[in-house]
């Protein structure tokens, strides 16, 4: 056995020097099948000349030519074919794996995460309607506040709220986003706690008012700087890190909080909470709620009828 294979084994069949670049294994691979680089090139959605490199370089890795130039054409060496019979395989075999793990996650229930507000008071009665409408479609929806890692297939799916000019934005390489609603945000309490303030004459007032908070003040000063109050320094009040807990927390009357309709729709129409109304008062819109999947799922039959049908609902609302 000659030393460099004893070496590699010792080292592990997939130690980070035991395989030239992938990009020029796909390359090989399709020049080898299809006898030409542009012919390959056009296989691979690549120019003739970024597959030209890819070939010089698998053959600079190995140190011996792997394709024989004849009349313009290329033909495997007798090295060359031995090595891209097996390469062949083993990209046939990942390709086969890979088509058996999608197949698997289309035919499985739509795995949705959502922030838990939204999931709880929203979300949640729209899912039983759409499997109504849809009996062949499952969704699975996972309420938390941790963003999907949707290129490591974690869900199919993410719904969450983006305040505009604050981090995290949506999406990324790999990704798609739409939005899906981009509600007014109001100023809610319990009565019980209206009821023990003074008039309120402002959002300046209110500014001065016990005020809960999600994970930051970021959604408080947007809010106010839109009803003409600038905030340059920290703003004070507890963080409860969940929309549905600050908006528990305003009903238990220990401040005040943001809510859109999509959270507090039934506690309005119950009367456990009240908006809080002041001369220049207005409800403003500091975000939205963006709908994020992988860009090669944005398609899929399931994932296209649910997200259209979420954004008829969102419609309808008006």
């Amino acid at each position: 056995m000659k030393w460099s294979t004893i070496i590699a084994l010792e080292r592990g069949p997939l130690h980070a020097k035991a395989l030239p670049p992938f990009a020029s294994l796909r390359a090989f691979e399709a020049v080898g099948r299809s006898g030409g680089i542009r012919k390959a090139a056009a296989s691979l959605g690549l120019d003739h000349a970024v597959v030209s490199r890819h070939i010089k370089m698998i053959e600079d890795w190995f140190g011996v030519p792997l394709f024989q130039r004849t009349g313009g054409r290329l033909y495997l060496t007798e090295a060359g074919q031995d090595y891209h019979g097996r390469v062949s395989a083993a990209l046939m075999e990942l390709a086969s794996a890979t088509h058996e793990l999608q197949q698997t996650r289309r035919d499985g229930p739509l795995q949705l995460w959502c922030v838990p507000g939204f999931a709880a008071q929203w979300l949640t009665h729209r899912v039983a309607e759409f499997e109504d409408i849809f009996p062949s479609d499952r969704v699975e929806v996972r309420p938390t506040d941790a963003t999907a890692d949707l290129l490591m297939l974690e869900a199919d799916m993410d719904i969450r709220f983006y305040g505009d000019g604050w981090p995290p934005r949506p999406g990324g390489k790999g990704l798609r986003f739409v939005e899906l609603a981009r509600p007014p945000i109001m100023a809610v309490a319990s009565p019980k706690f209206v009821a023990g303030l003074n008039k309120i004459e402002s959002a300046a007032d209110l500014a001065a008012l016990p005020l809960l908070h999600e994970e930051h003040d970021r959604q408080w000063a947007s809010w106010l700087r839109l009803n003409g109050v600038p905030m340059d320094g920290p703003i004070a009040g507890p963080l409860l890190w969940h929309a549905h807990l600050a908006i528990a927390a305003a009903r238990a009357g220990r401040g005040i909080a943001l809510a859109s309709n999509y959270l507090v729709e039934q506690d309005l129409a119950d009367g456990t909470l009240v908006e809080l109304k002041f001369p220049g008062n207005r409800r403003a819109v500091i975000g939205s709620y963006m709908l994020v999947t992988r860009e090669d799922r944005w398609d899929y039959p399931v994932v296209r009828r649910f997200r259209r049908f979420l954004q008829a609902k969102v419609r309808e609302r008006g």
